[in-house]
């Protein structure tokens, strides 16, 4: 199943209207430093924001399936763009009163998230510029 996002340049700043599959939109934008306006989260920020969402989803995805009333969950992801590699931490809050083999089974969960295993796995990016025509422009 193929995604797309397409991002349109916002008032010819830095801030962008990110179209999600054709269904949602995100608005993004870098920091009054680096020039932005910073009326939305930088691109590279969208990184953690990704995995601690999926992370959180996949959790309650399925406690929900089980009849578990896990409550609220927490999930805190720290993106270190400083690293080499890049590292993340993702910290899970669970409420109290889960049994230890729920708490194991759900980090056997959130271990699992999609969008963790895309970045694990790597990528390999096709990148095409096309001119104001449409006509694809190859450089060497």
């Amino acid at each position: 199943m193929a995604m797309t996002a397409t991002a349109h340049r916002i008032d010819g700043g830095l801030k962008h209207l990110v179209d999600v599959n054709g269904r949602h939109t995100i608005v993004t934008d870098e920091p009054n430093a680096l020039g932005g306006t910073d009326e939305g989260a930088a691109p590279h920020e969208l990184l953690a924001a990704a995995v601690a969402g999926c992370v959180s989803t996949m959790i309650a995805m399925y406690a929900q399936k089980r009849g578990w009333d896990v409550g609220q969950i927490d999930v805190e992801v720290s993106y270190d763009t400083d690293a080499v590699p890049r590292r993340m931490t993702v910290e899970v809050h669970l409420p109290a009163g889960l049994s230890d083999e729920q708490c194991r089974r759900l980090e056997r969960v959130a271990e699992t998230c999609p969008v963790r295993r895309a970045l694990e796995a790597g990528f390999v990016f096709e990148e095409k510029l096309l001119t104001g025509g449409g006509a694809e422009r190859i450089s060497a």
